[in-house]
């Protein structure tokens, strides 16, 4: 239901119940009469008639947009107002329908009760009103922001595709001369591969069962490349399988630890996966890997850190402040990536 629709049914529900509720009260305390029923109908019509008479005054005028000291002040006189020509109203709706007491409904203590219940009334109204409106508001701009976060990231995983790819179409051609036999080996790790970074376009996140068989069909493509040159240890707790995760994060991690660690060293390295769930049912990801961190400011190769940051707007996008990552050097052997990914819901 769009919001002039509902608009319209909480003014007329709103306006009749209160009229129904009135002749309740009336009706059990002296009974209730036509003349009764006709004349609270007309005071809830011009109840009716004036705050829709408001609503135009306050969308016409841009009272929205005043600022809040300026916008309390004429609501307040606005509701003043009304609530004088509300108390007016009920004396001529008494004199139509024969039911005005002169003595009683002109002493002041009458006046000043029907004055301070309209003006409870239209303030009550003006509350809902623009709260309403307020929450509205709101709740555009976190469907909107929501949107922006999306399109983000789908340019970041648009990102990663073609340097993921690359890398892996790289790794392949180095093995066609040397190991035709391995090569072909090969081929069908990256088939599985590209496979997987075709589907994860349309998720936000995976689960790390997921990502994890990705992994290993990347590690084992570069162990083909490494030979012994590449250990590779894992140690994954089997219910840390259905947390999820951003797409590809995991495996960027490790390209990483590959691309600028191990293949700079001679005699190759390490790459350990550690996943495990914490005391608070948070999941945390280690990635050990041999090499070292260069010092911040040194010159980096071109496309060096991509990963690194595409990954720490990832998770900020995701999953806020609930998430963290950290990556430092282990020793003078060893850089550690730490991951912590909150408690999934549900």
């Amino acid at each position: 239901m769009d919001k002039y629709k509902l608009y319209w049914l909480l003014q007329i529900f709103g306006w009749l119940s209160f009229a129904l509720v009135n002749l309740f009260f009336v009706s059990m305390a002296r009974g209730i009469t036509p003349i009764q029923i006709g004349a609270y109908i007309s005071l809830a019509i011009f109840y009716f008639a004036s705050t829709h008479f408001f609503r135009y005054l306050i969308k016409n005028k841009s009272w929205l947009e005043f600022p809040i000291g300026k916008l309390i002040s004429h609501v307040l006189i606005a509701v003043l107002i009304l609530g004088i020509l509300n108390t007016i109203s009920q004396i001529l709706i008494n004199w139509i329908f024969g039911t005005l007491h002169l003595p009683q409904d002109f002493s002041p203590l009458v006046i000043i009760v029907n004055l301070f219940t309209s003006f409870l009334y239209y303030s009550l109204w003006a509350l809902l009103y623009f709260l309403f409106y307020f929450l509205d508001n709101y709740n555009s701009s976190l469907q909107y922001q929501a949107r922006i976060n999306e399109i983000k990231l789908i340019h970041l995983r648009n990102q990663l595709n073609p340097h993921f790819i690359f890398n892996a179409l790289n790794s392949v051609r180095a093995l066609v001369d040397e190991d035709p036999i391995k090569a072909k080996s090969a081929i069908t790790q990256l088939s599985n591969i590209l496979r997987y970074s075709l589907v994860v376009d349309k998720h936000k996140t995976i689960s790390l069962a997921d990502e994890m068989k990705t992994v290993k069909d990347y590690l084992n493509l570069e162990s083909i490349r490494f030979e012994e040159r590449l250990k590779v240890i894992y140690d994954v707790e089997p219910k840390t399988n259905q947390y999820r995760i951003p797409p590809m994060m995991l495996q960027t991690i490790v390209e990483n630890g590959i691309k600028h660690g191990i293949s700079n060293l001679m005699k190759g390295g390490l790459i350990e996966i550690k996943c495990t769930v914490g005391l608070l049912d948070d999941l945390y990801i280690w990635v050990r890997n041999s090499g070292q961190l260069k010092p911040s400011g040194s010159t980096k190769k071109k496309g060096e850190g991509h990963g690194i940051a595409n990954t720490i707007q990832r998770l900020k996008l995701i999953f806020g402040n609930k998430a963290s990552f950290k990556i430092f050097n282990y020793g003078n052997e060893f850089v550690v990536t730490e991951i912590k990914i909150p408690k999934q819901k549900g």
